[in-house]
């Protein structure tokens, strides 16, 4: 029996392997973790089931198309509406624009399903599986198996073998995981990242679709079921610590198996209603707090999430707030004025509203994503409802549900304190799946399917029985909470939360505790969100544990980012937005498609502008108000002179200005020593000319061409070659590998350099600093650039190891190389340097020939004296 639950297990965990190894890739290669993976799989599925029954083609030619081309080139048109631009948004953007996409890319399948009168799919739908139909029994080992899963099976092995094969040995595969080991490294190696992101997503997608048309004779069309696939195989990418495919692909196997065995051997859990089933999210849970542990910053990043412009800071108060004013007193007017009916719709959105505003208290001010807002809510709720029909008062009651959510944010913060980033966003999701499926289905708390009554709120002259007094009421305390989060910005409380969140090393040298600043805003996110549970059942009536279900959070966090997680307005309107426009699509007979498939949309604006709607309306009401200034025509190109020339370069990092007009030349065949103290710019310069960082002003030229605009990897295929500071090479691949990223055939570097040909299978993040930087030069050698860039190139070197370096760049001049050479060892630069020029703050401030200087120089660009 054992190993028929082993076996079948293995056909489950096939499935959670194929959608997780797509996962991984997709999000090693580009930084996005697409939380509309399962989409993609459930769209495949789709169509496969109508291309099977409405066209009438063969199970095996629908599987084609589903999976092999209608997922790769969905995964491409993705990528190049929005994966794209995702990639250089922050977290909570790239996490609310894939949140967008599960919900947009099913219905969007359902919608032209609906208006092509396509034979229906929903979950009482049963596609055949991709082999005979009905399934052909047989048994192995004496375990009974069937021909679908036979299929399964072997498609997801050759599936997976297929991949390894592609990322080990194709040039193609190459290119990918340089990219995955060093983005911007690859870029200056001629690697175009665009490319081999659009390459990792069709990929993925295909991956996906595979699993998804594998998976439809066991799911269904229920889109939900593939969300919660996509969770199920994220623990396997989970245990792949999101990078390694082949250990998510046995991670996912074991899974299968693993929770087969539980169903079959673990009866005593019965008891506990819904542990068993829970296996994965539990496994989940686990596997981020142990093996993901954040090495990056865990509050945020001040580079990926920092906070947009005021536009509006020029303006007067009361210019600022009159428009929240007007439409405070249009609501009002609309309360009193309405139908009870359409004032009730507005009540409702303001419930979601007050619940909202907890997502501006922990992402907008703490810059942590937290998906566990719905199990709050409901926690707070259920807790109210048990309380009072237990005889508490109900004011008592709904002090104990906040102080029960509350307390259970604690709780879920303790993951917050060792994880960051998307990691702590699955955390908390996985907790609140736990909450969902365990705790709200243990009958003493939640009342089984009845749940607990609860009565309206009684305020001596009236009760919020009527809707008017329900907005009245929710209203007061929206700006109750406005109020304490304004107060809570300009405390020393909100201080230290936005150092944590901008810096938290710097932040505990200063004094200040992490944990307890973290803790805190878990804690009074919490609480706000159980206030508006509570007063969600207030406004129903009752309250059972699935009128707030876990996936709940996963969308409310994705409607009030569209709108501006930063601002309690953002939360207010993404409330009413949430409720008003389903009663409009209602109301005009429009399908519920529609909507879903708009908010997808605002996933797409969201790449575009990650601050959401209302920072984009302030950017443009700023636009209209600021005159643009003329943009001067740039100057003629010069066609004769040096072969690359820096012109009156103007560049810096966000608002920070760090080159204030550079100017510089290197002719073929001649070494340009770049000399000046640290923070002079000389690094910055070097980035610039690599295409690295874009300028702000300014040209810069290869041969007379105008080369500013652009990127990396085109200017590296172009002969402009970058050895950064540090080390130039990739360390997750081998020193072969590294060596084909730009040669095509390594030999002729070993020839020149035996002690690399000795370690050609050592991956080289394990060779010694000296080794390490005549990879990162030796290509250079075989291949010459037409323009050698070199960035500290001594940093760490043993002497001896110095002199091959200089040797390489004395070579290399000869050959006709035009060479930049950024050295803080000014006698090593000197010694190879036919001209030289210094910096000081962001400026050239003297060039000349090697001759011409002498200590008195040296010692004003160094130490800035005249």
């Amino acid at each position: 029996m054992i190993l028929g639950y082993v076996l079948s297990g293995l056909v489950t965990g096939a499935i959670f392997a194929l959608m997780g190894s797509g996962l991984t890739l997709s999000y090693a290669a580009t930084g996005v973790f697409n939380f509309a993976h399962g989409a993609v799989g459930f769209l495949s599925a789709l169509l496969f089931y109508e291309l099977n029954q409405a066209a009438g083609l063969p199970a095996w030619l629908s599987a084609l198309v589903s999976a092999a081309l209608f997922a790769p080139a969905l995964g491409y048109v993705l990528h190049r509406t929005m994966f794209g631009g995702l990639a250089q948004a922050g977290e909570t953007a790239q996490i609310v624009a894939t949140i967008g996409l599960t919900i947009a890319l099913p219905a969007l399948g359902l919608l032209v399903v609906d208006l092509a009168g396509l034979p229906s799919a929903d979950a009482t739908s049963l596609p055949r599986g991709v082999g005979p139909h009905p399934a052909l029994p047989f048994e192995v080992l004496g375990a009974r198996l069937d021909t679908d899963q036979l299929i399964t099976f072997g498609f997801s092995a050759v599936a997976a073998a297929g991949l390894w094969a592609f990322m080990r040995h194709s040039p193609y595969g190459l290119r990918m995981r340089a990219a995955v080991d060093r983005r911007r490294l690859a870029t200056l190696r001629g690697i175009d990242a665009d490319a081999t992101s659009a390459l990792a997503w069709m990929l993925g997608s295909g991956f996906a679709g595979l699993a998804g048309v594998l998976a439809v004779s066991v799911l269904g069309l229920d889109a939900t079921a593939y969300t919660v696939l996509l969770f199920a195989s994220a623990t396997a990418a989970v245990f792949g610590r999101l990078r390694s495919i082949p250990w998510t692909f046995a991670a996912g196997l074991a899974l299968g198996v693993v929770q087969n065995l539980v169903a079959g051997y673990t009866d005593f859990l019965e008891e506990v209603t819904g542990l068993r089933t829970a296996v994965p999210v539990i496994l989940l849970f686990a596997g981020l707090v142990l093996l993901n542990r954040s090495r990056e910053r865990v509050a945020g990043s001040a580079a990926e999430d920092a906070p947009p412009p005021d536009h509006l800071a020029g303006l007067p108060p009361w210019r600022r707030r009159m428009p929240w004013a007007l439409a405070l007193a249009a609501l009002l007017a609309f309360t009193f004025l309405a139908s009870e009916y359409y004032v009730g719709v507005a009540a409702q959105g303001l419930v979601l509203a007050l619940i909202f505003c907890s997502f501006v208290v922990v992402t907008g001010i703490g810059g942590m994503v937290n998906l566990a807002q719905a199990a709050f809510a409901s926690m707070a709720a259920l807790t109210c409802g048990w309380a009072f029909s237990s005889g508490l008062p109900f004011f008592a009651a709904i002090v104990l549900g906040v102080l029960a959510a509350a307390a259970v944010g604690m709780l879920v913060a303790l993951p917050a304190l060792r994880l960051g980033g998307r990691v702590l966003t699955l955390a908390t999701l996985a907790m609140a799946l736990l909450a969902d499926q365990v705790l709200f289905q243990v009958d003493a708390f939640s009342n089984g399917t009845i749940g607990w009554p609860v009565p309206a709120l009684g305020l001596g002259f009236a009760d919020t029985s009527d809707p008017r007094v329900r907005v009245v009421v929710l209203l007061v305390l929206i700006g109750a909470v406005a109020l304490l989060v304004r107060n809570l910005e300009r405390s020393a409380s909100g201080r230290a939360i936005l150092a944590v969140r901008s810096a938290p090393a710097a932040a505990t040298t200063s004094g200040l505790s992490a944990p307890r600043t973290k803790i805190m805003l878990f804690a009074l996110a919490s609480a706000i969100a159980g206030l508006g549970g509570v007063l969600f059942a207030v406004s129903k009536g009752s309250i059972t544990a699935t009128d707030l279900p876990a996936f709940s959070g996963f969308v409310w966090l994705a409607v009030v980012v569209l709108q501006g997680v930063r601002r309690i307005g953002g939360a207010v309107l993404g409330g009413l937005i949430a409720v008003a426009v389903p009663e409009l699509l209602a109301t005009w007979g429009v399908s519920a498609h529609v909507g879903a498939i708009l908010f997808g949309a605002g996933g797409v604006i969201l790449a575009k502008h990650p601050d959401g709607v209302l920072t984009q309306l302030a950017g443009i009401r700023h636009r209209r108000r600021t005159p643009a200034e003329p943009v001067p025509a740039p100057p003629p190109v010069q066609v004769d002179g040096p072969l690359f020339r820096l012109e009156g370069v103007v560049a810096g990092y966000a608002d920070t200005t760090v080159l204030r007009g550079v100017d510089l030349a290197v002719r073929p065949g001649e070494v340009v020593a770049l000399l000046g103290a640290n923070g002079a710019g000389k690094s910055t310069t070097c980035a610039v000319a690599a295409g690295d960082l874009a300028v702000t002003s300014g040209r810069i030229l290869l041969d007379g061409e105008d080369v500013t605009a652009w990127p990396a990897h085109r200017r590296a295929r172009a002969g402009i070659l970058l050895a950064p500071e540090g080390r130039g090479v990739f360390p997750g691949l081998t020193v072969e590998e590294n060596l084909r990223t730009w040669l095509p055939d390594p030999d002729p570097v070993y020839e020149r350099l035996p002690q690399l040909a000795e370690r050609r299978a050592v991956l080289a993040g394990a060779l010694s600093g000296g080794e390490q930087q005549l990879l990162t030069l030796a290509p250079a050698l075989v291949r010459p650039p037409r323009v050698l860039i070199a960035d500290e190139p001594s940093l760490g070197l043993a002497p001896m190891m110095v002199r091959q370096v200089f040797d390489v760049f004395a070579e290399l001049r000869s050959r006709g190389v035009a060479l930049l050479l950024v050295e803080e060892k000014a006698t090593e630069a000197l010694a190879v340097a036919d001209r030289v020029a210094f910096m000081r703050l962001g400026r050239v401030t003297w060039v000349g020939p090697r001759s011409e200087v002498d200590s008195e120089r040296l010692t004003a660009a160094y130490l800035g004296v005249r």
